[in-house]
C-alpha cells in the first residue's frame, strides 16, 4: 500500500527493488568478465600491417607452407591460429592468448648493422630485438628478411623449430648490410 502522505511505493517493495537492480548489475558484469575471458584468444588474432616489401615472393611462398602446424613452448603444443581479415599476406601466427608471429619478407631490420650481435640457431643467423613483454627475431642470412615475435613466456622451442624450417627451406645468403 503506498505511503498516504508522499505517494511513494512501501519500502519492502523499495527494498526488493533496489536488491533485483544490484543482483541483476552483478550478473551483468560477471557474464561480461566470462565473455571477455572466455574470448581471449578464440577470436581471430588482429595484427597491424607492416612495411613487407618481399612478402610476395618465391621465398616466402615456399616458407610459409613449410613452417609447422603447432609450435613446442615449454611442453605445450601451440596450434596455428587464425589471423583477423585483412589478414597480412605470408603472416602466420600460434598459440592464444599470447601468440608467436611470423612474418615473411620484411624489409631489412634498421638495427642490423656490421656490429650486431647475431645468435645462431641450427645455421640460422638471428638479430634479435628486445621489446616490452616480447622479443622479435629476425633471420638476416636468407633471402628474405623473417621475423619471428615470441612472448617472454615462450622459452626457446619455437625459435628452434622455426630455425630448422627456415635451414630446410631457405639458401643462406650473405649479411646485408
Amino acid at each position: 500500500m503506498p505511503d498516504t502522505e508522499t505517494g511513494a511505493p512501501p519500502r519492502a517493495r523499495l527494498v526488493v527493488a533496489a536488491v533485483l537492480v544490484v543482483v541483476l548489475a552483478a550478473g551483468v558484469a560477471v557474464i561480461g568478465l566470462m565473455m571477455r575471458d572466455s574470448g581471449d584468444g578464440d577470436g581471430p588474432l588482429a595484427l597491424v600491417p607492416v612495411d613487407a616489401p618481399q612478402v610476395g615472393s618465391a621465398e616466402c611462398a615456399q616458407l610459409i607452407p613449410a613452417l609447422p602446424a603447432q609450435l613446442d613452448s615449454k611442453g605445450t603444443a601451440l596450434q596455428r591460429r587464425t589471423i583477423a581479415e585483412p589478414a597480412p599476406e605470408a603472416t602466420v601466427a600460434w598459440g592464444s592468448p599470447e601468440s608467436i608471429v611470423l612474418r615473411c619478407g620484411l624489409g631489412k631490420p634498421p638495427e642490423l648493422t656490421p656490429t650486431s650481435q647475431l645468435r645462431v640457431v641450427s645455421g640460422v643467423q638471428w638479430l634479435p630485438v628486445e621489446g616490452p613483454g616480447s622479443s622479435t627475431w629476425y633471420v638476416v642470412d636468407r633471402p628474405v628478411y623473417v621475423a619471428l615475435t615470441v612472448p617472454d613466456s615462450a622459452g626457446t622451442g619455437p625459435l628452434q623449430q622455426i630455425s630448422d624450417t627456415v635451414a630446410a627451406t631457405l639458401p643462406a645468403v650473405p649479411l646485408r648490410f
